[in-house]
């Protein structure tokens, strides 16, 4: 058992190491966007599916409330928060319109949205795009293996933050990676936390 546990860590780490270079420019131009929405008195949306709507979570309360030194909260929206209108849009069968509704109802240009997806093909992050564009919104995507359906999707103002390996878990260590990287540039970038 020790030994596979010693061989979990050799793998994310190898993994990590294997597409950080490929990650620090895009990183280095996600944190400038987000730092100078911040700047200009906009907003964060951010979304994603299952383990990836977890990392949302995570990456919203590090915004909201403080990252690894207290600064003013800063204004971010995790999207699938609402339970009760994702039940109604699920029952109601609009499953791939479950994020493009609240975008269309709380985004306004210049805000950014952050979508966070292993695969990058989900319907329903395909369609938060396709709003996030409609209102004028950025898109950082983090996505894994060859970016999916959303890759295809972004344009120039647009950010694909990809982990290109096949293995799922890894991806989403190396999401949560590159939250925490955006979390730390940002407080450095607005604050000169160091």
């Amino acid at each position: 058992m020790q030994q596979r546990i010693y061989e979990l860590f050799q793998r994310s780490i190898e993994a990590k190491m294997q597409v950080g270079e490929a990650l620090t420019a895009p990183l280095e131009q996600a944190a400038q966007l987000l730092a100078q929405a911040l700047l200009d008195e906009r907003k964060i949306l951010v979304c994603g599916n299952g383990h990836s709507s977890a990392l949302a979570q995570i990456l919203v309360s590090c915004l909201l409330d403080r990252y690894e030194k207290e600064r003013p909260s800063l204004p971010a929206i995790w999207l699938g928060s609402t339970m009760l209108s994702y039940t109604a849009m699920v029952t109601e069968s609009h499953h791939a319109e479950v994020y493009a509704k609240p975008i269309r109802a709380l985004g306004q240009p210049g805000d950014v949205l952050i979508m966070i997806s292993s695969s990058g093909n989900a319907s329903n992050l395909v369609q938060a795009a396709t709003a996030a564009h409609e209102r004028g919104l950025s898109i950082i995507a983090l996505t894994g293996r060859d970016g999916g359906d959303i890759s295809s999707l972004l344009d120039v103002n647009d950010i694909n933050l990809c982990a290109a390996i096949n293995s799922r878990t890894r991806i989403h260590e190396i999401h949560l990676l590159c939250l925490y990287c955006l979390c730390d540039l940002i407080d450095h970038h607005l604050f000169g936390v160091e």
